[in-house]
């Protein structure tokens, strides 16, 4: 194992994975959040130059981890809440807790590195399993690979949904000059008291100052690759990776329509599928399973 390498960064010491102008910087303890994604001396991720550290779930930028649950969760109409099998009501944040908790290294390279999320007291009340949530980043080839490996450590089933929220910086002034391709998908979203919208059918190509992208749920037909065409770059995201299983969703998003940065988001499932069940998924006891993505930037 390489020695691990820290950079100070906003007061903040983060791990830096790479070389020269190709690295990554990750914040372990701040939700195994990535920082920052520099590739030939460019940074592919939004961070915002004044990112309140003490409230990580809610700056807007890198990559926030999603798990257990991604989205909204209603029960009676009410956000922020789920119900067990057994009928007992569960308070859980939106897009669950990993991004607000401590994460631990248990491996890195100079090239790669490995967080690890274990089930505690902090995650019990919400979200009463045991459980292993490893997110491995790894350098390739002009991009950047993401596994999340997921393992059901305890002796009951477990229900989860995880997913990525990539933060990609592109100036609002370009986004209709950007267009996202997608495979084959319908287009689905989610009403205010948690209902999902009627599926639309998808298009291949979007220009990204498109209404009908803003936090929308693009659900794949098919595998394939979602790519961000962009002024003197484009972005690829490959979800049909061997040894991966089924990624579910692309989200698309934005904060507002001034906002530096565009989200494209791969999902394993929708938001309250722990009620509706597109995209639930179970682990059975000592069962695990690994949920890969690759980004290349041409």
């Amino acid at each position: 194992m390489a020695s691990r390498q820290f950079q100070r960064f906003q007061d903040q010491d983060l791990v830096r994975i790479g070389h020269d102008e190709n690295y990554l910087l990750l914040a372990p303890q701040h939700g195994g959040r990535l920082v920052r994604w520099v590739l030939r001396g460019e940074d592919i991720l939004y961070w915002p130059d004044q990112a309140d550290w003490r409230r990580p779930a809610k700056i807007r930028g890198g990559n926030p981890l999603l798990f257990p649950f991604i989205g909204r969760h209603f029960v009676d109409g009410e956000a922020g809440h789920w119900r067990g099998a057994d009928g007992t009501v569960h308070a859980l944040p939106q897009h669950g807790f990993a991004r607000d908790l401590p994460f631990a290294v248990t491996a890195d390279s100079d090239d790669a590195i490995a967080m690890v999320l274990e089930s505690s007291s902090d995650t019990q009340a919400g979200y009463p399993y045991t459980f292993r949530f490893e997110a491995r980043y790894r350098l390739i080839d002009s991009g950047l690979e993401v596994a999340l490996h997921t393992e059901n450590t305890g002796d009951t089933r477990l229900p989860y949904y995880a997913g990525h929220h990539f933060y990609f910086g592109l100036p609002a002034a370009l986004r209709r000059d950007c267009r996202l391709l997608l495979p084959a998908t319908v287009r689905v979203r989610q009403e205010p008291d948690g209902r999902l919208t009627d599926p639309a059918p998808g298009e291949p190509a979007y220009a990204l100052d498109d209404a009908r992208l803003q936090d929308t749920f693009h659900v794949l037909r098919n595998a394939g690759r979602a790519t961000l065409a962009m002024p003197g770059r484009t972005l690829s995201i490959d979800l049909d990776v061997p040894g991966s299983i089924a990624w579910h969703a692309v989200t698309t998003w934005s904060e507002s329509a001034d906002s530096d940065f565009y989200c494209v988001e791969p999902w394993l499932g929708l938001p309250d599928a722990i009620h509706h069940g597109q995209g639930l998924r179970w682990l059975a006891p000592g069962e695990q399973e690994i949920a890969v993505c690759r980004l290349r930037v041409d």
